[in-house]
């Protein structure tokens, strides 16, 4: 700005010469007096933009009075009249209008359909799924009884306790189906919003229906006699970015890993800090990236001494090997601390009746967390008869994953993508049981599983005829993960399942898609206990198929 009023300067001062010139000859005024009220006007608008200031311009105009006029002596008046060539005239209203719209953008005057600048930097954004799901379960399923006595025996380990319950008082009952079907309706609804503060703390929130007892699902099953639905903080999150190529989050956010739903489900948010860190460079065909993170799954305090926590650490590369090949692999290692089971004597009974203390109970696998598959036992086995056992994990979970994938875009417009992962617990320790359990027995289980999944098509169903097809395959046993937090839709959650996925999603308009999924499991070990019952089976066949709409 300072270049520019330099610039017109002197220009501006033969202007302002010319209206004081104006006014020395009166028979001049009428033909001069539209380039006065040019120029003045001018003026002012140069003072109202914040090019002159009214001081200065005083300045001027008194400057240009002062100037002699020259008499005409001639008998005939000659006219003078200050000439301003065509080209500086073009190049004076360039400027200026080159100066008023670049303030103009920057203030968006008189822009059509203009929003604050905050509303750049906020994103909202969304989805809403309508699911049709049954589930049908083998009529020659062990039933719920069998589960039942297995607990009223005492037996001491057991892969599925929420098939049954047993009660404080003098009975008994079975709390869910294993040879029903069930069909039912369900919604997912949610609602997310990322706002970028700065080029390096950005933040995010999204809300979701479920329920706060299930973490790794999101749907609301319809059916309610029109009662409303809960709309739950599924999301609360700030990332930090304190230099390039690393990222920091801290709260509750999506999951971090490089993985697939074997291990982690595509519903499952954590809670806590991890940070990602990335070797990206232009032009790069090899960027390496390294994840580590830790998570407080229970706070420290009573009954619970010490905490729950969840620690993970993560290295991998992306790869473009070839211009239609993109690979990308990664190693991961998990640890859990405290949610091991233990013998728990921190009771004392009178007359029959259970008299719990401080810490009773601290080591449970609660009912609210677990889905079914790990091997459990009772972590009070010598309390007082008809009390409800609490049941601890038998294993301890260290579990080390390896996950792969392969992007083959060969088959324009096609695409080709390929994942494959194998998880195996390092903690996996039949002793170590036994020394916390104080149980004289084996209990079985299997410490490793793998996933292969094939899908064509589409990267992502987006647009109209968009479709892609996908198979899996998947064999997990019994204490190769933890089963609170794997897929909830293959053998209706949890570990000690093998079974396949087969699934179409096609776009029927933008940003909305038809999909189909028939997804077949059973069992790997008994779901009771290999030594009480070794024959015990459950097999469920599910069939889904959703309308979902992105927004």
């Amino acid at each position: 700005m300072k270049s520019l009023k330099s610039s017109w300067w002197p220009t501006l001062t033969a202007l302002s010469l010319a209206v004081c010139a104006t006014t020395a000859h009166a028979d001049e005024r009428a033909s001069l007096e539209a380039l006065r009220q040019t120029t003045l006007s001018l003026i002012n608008a140069l003072v109202d933009k914040g090019v002159l200031t009214r001081d200065a311009v005083d300045i001027m105009l008194k400057q240009a009075e002062a100037a002699p006029v020259v008499a005409n002596t001639e008998a005939k008046p000659v006219q003078r009249i200050p000439y301003v060539s065509e080209a500086t005239k073009a190049q004076i209203r360039n400027e200026v209008k080159e100066e008023v719209l670049t303030l103009a953008r920057a203030e968006r005057w008189g822009v059509p359909n203009a929003t604050p600048a905050w509303v750049d930097r906020i994103k909202l954004d969304g989805d809403f799924r309508f699911r049709f799901q049954g589930d049908h379960q083998d009529s020659r399923n062990t039933p719920p009884i069998n589960y039942l006595a297995s607990e009223d025996l005492n037996d001491g380990t057991i892969r599925a306790p929420d098939f049954g319950s047993y009660l404080s008082g003098n009975s008994s009952q079975a709390t869910a189906s294993t040879v029903d079907s069930r069909n039912r309706e369900r919604i997912r609804l949610r609602l997310s919003l990322t706002a970028k503060v700065t080029d390096e703390v950005g933040v995010g929130i999204r809300l979701a229906t479920g329920s706060t007892n299930d973490r790794v699902s999101t749907n609301q099953s319809l059916g309610q006699s029109f009662n409303k639905y809960p709309l739950l903080v599924d999301r609360a999150f700030a990332r930090v970015t304190p230099v390039e190529g690393v990222d920091v989050l801290l709260g509750r956010f999506p999951n971090p890993w490089f993985g697939t739903d074997m291990v982690w489900s595509e519903n499952l948010n954590f809670e806590g800090m991890a940070t990602t860190a990335r070797w990206d460079v232009p032009e790069a065909t090899f960027v390496p990236f390294a994840t580590v993170g830790a998570f407080p799954l229970r706070e420290d305090g009573p009954p619970l001494r010490g905490g729950r926590w969840l620690y993970g650490a993560q290295a991998g590369a992306s790869w473009l090997p070839a211009a239609r090949t993109r690979l990308k692999f990664g190693m991961a290692y998990y640890q859990y601390k405290n949610l091991e089971g233990q013998q728990d004597t921190d009771y004392t009974t009178q007359s029959g009746t259970l008299a719990p203390g401080k810490t009773y109970g601290q080591y449970e696998y609660p009912v609210g967390m677990r889905q079914k598959g790990n091997t459990l036992f009772e972590t009070n086995p010598s309390s007082p008869t008809n009390l409800a056992p609490i049941w601890g994990l038998a294993y301890k979970f260290k579990p080390l994953v390896l996950t792969a994938s392969a992007e083959l875009t060969h088959f324009s417009p096609y695409s080709l993508l390929l994942t494959g992962e194998f998880v195996k617990n390092t903690a996996f320790d039949a002793a170590d049981f036994q020394r916390r359990s104080g149980l004289n027995l084996n209990p079985g289980g299997k410490d490793k599983g793998y996933q292969l999944k094939a899908a064509l098509g589409a990267l992502e169903v987006r647009d109209q005829g968009d479709w892609q097809g996908v198979v899996s395959y998947r064999y997990l046993g019994s204490d190769a993960v933890l089963d609170a937090f794997n897929d909830s839709d293959l053998g209706l959650g949890g570990t000690n399942v093998q079974g396949y996925t087969l699934g179409m999603t096609y776009g029927v308009y933008r940003n909305t898609a038809l999909g189909v999924r028939y997804l077949s499991s059973r069992t790997i070990d008994s779901p009771i206990n290999d030594a009480f019952e070794p024959n015990a089976k459950y097999r469920v066949n599910s069939l889904q198929v959703d309308f979902n709409v992105r927004f």
